[in-house]
């Protein structure tokens, strides 16, 4: 019986690429706090993992088995920019407390995918060694 990490792990396991992605992003939008003209960027997360599990209706057109039937990667996000609460003389649209509220957010979901995976993991190394 072969399985998949999909049904080891559920969610989990696309939601932690998800995560370090936002994380990435968000810490880039920290990083650029003070830097004049920039514009804050995320992502819907909840959008993309809907769209992993198959509750996003816009799907691709499959013609050839050879065809990847939808945007599940990282890389096909689509990165909005930010409505600022306010304005800044610069044009910097970073909230830094903000940011750094939703970077510590996004740090303590991604543990809680890890530690549900580690133990997954540790579930099925016990019952491999029957313990």
């Amino acid at each position: 019986m072969a399985l998949s990490l999909n049904s080891i792990f559920g969610v989990h396991s696309s939601a932690l690429i998800y995560q370090s992605k936002r994380a990435e992003v968000l810490a880039s939008n920290m990083a650029n706090a003070d830097t004049p003209g920039y514009k804050a960027r995320d992502f819907n997360f909840k959008a993309a993992l809907s769209q992993l599990e198959g509750n996003n209706t816009s799907r691709l057109n499959v013609t050839h088995s050879n065809h990847i039937g939808s945007l599940s990667t990282p890389a096909a996000l689509e990165l909005a920019y930010r409505i600022p609460t306010s304005a800044s003389l610069d044009g910097n649209t970073v909230d830094s407390q903000a940011e750094q509220a939703r970077y510590a957010q996004n740090a303590l979901n991604y543990q809680a995918s890890v530690r549900f995976v580690n133990g997954k993991i540790s579930s099925y190394l016990s019952a491999l060694k029957g313990e």
